[in-house]
Parts: C-alpha cells; sequence; structure tokens
C-alpha cells in the first residue's frame, strides 16, 4: 500500500517537479555560464552537502573532517560555515561561550560545544558575505568547512563532497515534491567525491560494485562507503550509567536506525517522542517528556543533536538534567579512508 501511494504521489506531483528542475537547472546553467556571479576565496573551502532535503549526516562528516585537521595539526587554521539553520538570531555570527543551540542553530552549537579549543564556528545566511567576515574575524583561518553548501553556487569551493544516504540514494530520488531532491540528480556531476552514508557493517564487494555502477552513469568521481558508529552513551553530568528502560525523544530526519540500534543494544524504549527534523522543543514538550519519564521511572535518552537543544532551553530543570543521556556517533570508512584523505589532500594544495 505504502509502494502503491509513493507511485501515486510521484505520478500527481510529477508537473510540479518537472517544473522545479527545470528552473534550478536553468538558475545552476546562469551560475555554470558565469552570468551569475561566483566568488573563489583564498581560503581553502571545503563544501559539505547532499542533493536531497536533509538526513544523509552531514554533521556526523563535518565533525570527522574537524577531526582529520585536529589529527594532522592543523586544526587551529580551521573554521566551519553553515547557515544555522532554526536559530533565533540573524547575520554573521562567530561563535563564543555566551552562544547556545538558539544563537547558533543546533548543529553549530553541537559542533562548537565539541570542538571550540581546536576550531572556530562561524554561522551566515550569505556565505559569500560570510567567509570574508571570518578572515576578517581570524587572518590565520586557511580552510573552511562549509556545511550543507552545495546549493550556494556563488562560493567555489576547492573541494566538493556530496553525501548520499545508502537507504535512500540520490539515484532512485526524485525532485521536490515528488522526492526529497532539491536539484536534478545530475548535479552531482559538480562533487569531488561522493560519500555513500549510514551503509550496514556487512556491506558486499557486490552492492558496492552495484552503487559505484549507477553513480556511473552521472559522474566517474571517486565513491566511497562510510558508517556510522555509535558511541557510548554520555550522561548530562557524566555521573551514572543509563538505565534500561529509556524514554527516547528524537528530533532528526529519520530516526528508526537510531531507535533499532538502542532496541538491539538491549534498551527498553518505554516512550517514543518522535518530532521533525530542528525541531524547536516548548516548554510542555519538555514537561510531557518528564511526566513521562517520571511516570515510567525512565531515563532520557536522546541524540547529540537534540541534547544541545534541550539542555540549553529555558525550561530545562536540573531535575531533568538529571535523567537526560545522549549517545554520540562518529563516521567511519568501510574502506579507502587513506584514498579518502589523499583526494582532499590534492585538492587543497593545487590552490
Amino acid at each position: 500500500m505504502q509502494v502503491f501511494k509513493n507511485k501515486y504521489w510521484q505520478l500527481l506531483m510529477a508537473p510540479f517537479s518537472i517544473l522545479y528542475k527545470w528552473i534550478m537547472q536553468f538558475r545552476n546553467h546562469l551560475y555554470d555560464i558565469e552570468y551569475k556571479a561566483v566568488f573563489n576565496f583564498e581560503p581553502n573551502v571545503i563544501g559539505v552537502g547532499n542533493l536531497s532535503m536533509g538526513g544523509t549526516g552531514k554533521t556526523p562528516f563535518v565533525e570527522y573532517l574537524i577531526r582529520y585537521f585536529i589529527s594532522t595539526g592543523k586544526s587551529n587554521k580551521v573554521a566551519t560555515l553553515s547557515r544555522g539553520y532554526g536559530r533565533k538570531t540573524k547575520g554573521f555570527r562567530l561563535a563564543t561561550d555566551e552562544d547556545s543551540a538558539s544563537s547558533l542553530g543546533d548543529e553549530p552549537f553541537q559542533i562548537y560545544e565539541k570542538f571550540k579549543k581546536d576550531i572556530r564556528v562561524s554561522v551566515g545566511e550569505d556565505r559569500v558575505l560570510a567567509i570574508p567576515s571570518i578572515i576578517l574575524e581570524n587572518s590565520e583561518v586557511e580552510t573552511i568547512i562549509m556545511d550543507d553548501g552545495f546549493q550556494h553556487r556563488s562560493v567555489k569551493p576547492k573541494f566538493s563532497i556530496l553525501l548520499s544516504d545508502y537507504n535512500n540514494p540520490f539515484y532512485d530520488d526524485f525532485v521536490v515534491p515528488s522526492g526529497t531532491l532539491r536539484e536534478s540528480r545530475r548535479g552531482v556531476r559538480r562533487a569531488d567525491a561522493i560519500i555513500i552514508t549510514k551503509c550496514p557493517d556487512n556491506l558486499t564487494d557486490d552492492k558496492k560494485t552495484e552503487i559505484k555502477n549507477r553513480i556511473l552513469s552521472y559522474t566517474d568521481k571517486k565513491v566511497f562507503f562510510t558508517k556510522v558508529d555509535y558511541q557510548e552513551v554520555k550522561h548530562t553530568f557524566d555521573k551514572r550509567k543509563v538505565d534500561e528502560k529509556i524514554i527516547l525523544v528524537t528530533g532528526i530526519a529519520h530516526s528508526g536506525k537510531f531507535k533499532s540500534h538502542l532496541i538491539e543494544s538491549g534498551y527498553k524504549i518505554m516512550t517514543h517522542f518522535d518530532f521533525p527534523d530542528h525541531h524547536n522543543f516548548s516548554k510542555n514538550d519538555i514537561q510531557k517528556i518528564y511526566e513521562s519519564a517520571k511516570n515510567q521511572n525512565a531515563d532520557i535518552l536522546t541524540t547529540e543533536k537534540d541534547w544541545v537543544r534541550l539542555i540549553s532551553h529555558k525550561g530545562i530543570t536540573n531535575e531533568i538534567k538529571s535523567m537526560l543521556f545522549y549517545l554520540p556517533i562518529v563516521v567511519q570508512f568501510l574502506e579507502d579512508e587513506k584514498s579518502f584523505q589523499q583526494l582532499l589532500e590534492d585538492s587543497i594544495r593545487r590552490t
């Protein structure tokens, strides 16, 4: 029934998708012929993005890049730039200890909390204006990791990374509203590397070859495969371990895999509060979560992205914090990690 419904919806929305695709193709053509201005900046701009509306794991991959630069001793010359989705501020903003998820957005604030001793974190809707602001504030910055910048054609990255979810690859998707693509599939040609994210641990060589062959019909750029590696559950105050009984709270694009991992790990999910991606928690939301946890004698477990929004919310009490845990994730390559890093370094050196 669901498959039929999806196909019916795709057929119904096809005229609108075609119109939107033509508009985006014309827009991209204007950038390709440089009718619209395209800016090259002296720092190495590394773009991380996707073709779909979200849920491909951009933030964990940005964190992977940050960790890589830390490992090479270059982190003091690195800055991140994102739009700051969901923040209540406007314009360019360089993160400080005075900021929160409300002023930066949940994902930039998460990155700042984890890496503020190593890199600069910034937000700005207009990337063309934001990048000079970063340079003005920190003249020693040599590399800027631009999050969710694939459709921001006014900035030309030195190295462009396109992410595609293994469970919903771009080559099987359609342009909105029929699907989730923000432009046609052939937009992948602008990428310097394609990362298939959220792969299963047991991904076979035959399946990898199949995926590479599908992508080859759009681009001959190198394809890499990564998976999500779940870390140890962490407590807000680092005082105790999480209980087996949990109230699960998620505000991410696709919560199914996260929930399945917890069940497979032996957790008993009493209630699941499944909110939309980047959900702004209200006091009423927090009160319902708290009452559910208290009534069922359970702890509250959430994603790291949701945790940074909850922990900085004005409506959260120390009692709720004492019940609150989160599960960090990191990106791991299934193979060819050194090859990817070399490709990244070579692209930077060419400039």
